[in-house]
Order: structure tokens, then C-alpha cells, then sequence
């Protein structure tokens, strides 16, 4: 019999004597492992479609006007996260201050900056949705599946001590079956972890293409000229 059938047969023998904890703890990793997933299957797909609409950003200034510009980005932008910045960065560009109002003595230049640090903000509030989750998941589920662990070796061992006899087979078939939840915390946790580092990576990432972009725009939009062209 192989190992899995074997770690099959465990996990059901020690689901079979578990009590309402053990459950409980098993379903808690289920539905951690559930949903850490769907996170990271999801926030994958997100990411692969901003590093892929990442590598459009120089084609925004080979466009002839910023109408053409904008329109440009926004055909690769699929997750909406550079069109943002060019398109609200303009329109306050053309706001007109109005008197009596607080934008009357506001300086133009200002109120791009004001613009484009919102934009950026609301963007980075996006790309970090997810990552908290991950990040408890890959820190909790290691003790979660250890309380189950502990708590069937002490059943194990209360079985144990009520038979009367102490022999090491009626010791060490519980307690394999029972290190058998630490496996499971472990196998939610681990990719929960690295998920959480690669994400964050391409989130730094995007936020200094983002930090550069409006660098760019800000400089054109005050001075008609892009920095360093």
C-alpha cells in the first residue's frame, strides 16, 4: 500500500474517532485552504493582466495627442490601474479655480500632485486587498492544525490509559494519525506564504511603474515636457 493510501486510511481512521474539536479544527483548515485559494488563483489572474498591461506605459507618450494617449492605455489596461492616474491627472489639469471656492487660490501644479497621490493610494488600497488574509492564514494555520495534533495524542493517550495496558502499537497508530492535522496546517499554510511574498513583490513592483508614471505626467502636464525626454 502506498503512502497516500496509507495517509488516506489515517485521516479517516482519526476523522472516525475524532470528537467535535477534532472536526472543527479540520473544517477551519478546510475552509482557510478554501479560501486562501480562491485569493490567490484570483489575485494571480489580476496580477498576470497588470504586468502584461505594464509594458504598454511607453505607448502612451509615442500617442500624438493625451485624448489619443489615454485612449491607447486604456485598450491594455484590463484591470483599470494606469488609465486612472493619466485620466483624472488631466482632468484636474483643466479644472478652472472658480471664485469663492476653495480650489480659487489653489495652484494648479498642487492640485495634479493632490490628484495623482489619491489615485496612487486608491490603487495601492487594490492591490493589497487579500494579502492581510493571506497573511494570517499562512501565520495561524501551522498552530491551528498543532491544537489538532495535541488534542488527538491527549485523546489518544486518555484511550490509552482507560484499556489498562500501555503498548507501543496502541501508542503510535493515534498519534500518526493525529500528526497527520500538523501535516494538513502546514500544507494551507506553505502556499498561502509564498503567495503572499510573490504578490507582494509584484505589488512593489506596479507601485514604483505607478510612482515613475506619475512622476511623468506631472512634469508634462506642468511643464509640457516628459522628465528625462
Amino acid at each position: 500500500m502506498n503512502s497516500s493510501a496509507t495517509q488516506g486510511l489515517g485521516l479517516a481512521h482519526y476523522w472516525a474517532q475524532g470528537d467535535a474539536i477534532s472536526h472543527a479544527v479540520a473544517y477551519l483548515l478546510l475552509a482557510m485552504s478554501i479560501v486562501s485559494w480562491f485569493y490567490i488563483l484570483s489575485k494571480a489572474w489580476s496580477s498576470w493582466r497588470i504586468r502584461r498591461s505594464a509594458g504598454s506605459l511607453e505607448k502612451f507618450w509615442l500617442a500624438p495627442t493625451l485624448t489619443d494617449a489615454i485612449a491607447t492605455i486604456k485598450q491594455t489596461d484590463s484591470e483599470y490601474v494606469f488609465t486612472p492616474l493619466a485620466a483624472q491627472s488631466v482632468e484636474a489639469a483643466n479644472i478652472k479655480p472658480q471664485a469663492n471656492s476653495l480650489n480659487a487660490n489653489t495652484d494648479p501644479g498642487e492640485l495634479i500632485t493632490r490628484t495623482l497621490r489619491q489615485e496612487i493610494n486608491r490603487v495601492s488600497s487594490r492591490l493589497e486587498s487579500g494579502l492581510t488574509l493571506l497573511a494570517s492564514v499562512g501565520s495561524t494555520a501551522p498552530f491551528v492544525g498543532l491544537f489538532g495534533t495535541v488534542w488527538g495524542i491527549y485523546h489518544a493517550l486518555i484511550a490509552v490509559s482507560a484499556s489498562g495496558t500501555v503498548q507501543i502499537d496502541k501508542v503510535a497508530g493515534p498519534v500518526g494519525e493525529a500528526l497527520i492535522m500538523t501535516a494538513l496546517g502546514l500544507a494551507v499554510a506553505i502556499p498561502a506564504v509564498l503567495a503572499y511574498n510573490a504578490f507582494t513583490r509584484v505589488n512593489r513592483i506596479t507601485l514604483a511603474e505607478l510612482d515613475a508614471f506619475a512622476h511623468d505626467l506631472h512634469a508634462y502636464l506642468t511643464t509640457g515636457a516628459r522628465v528625462g525626454k
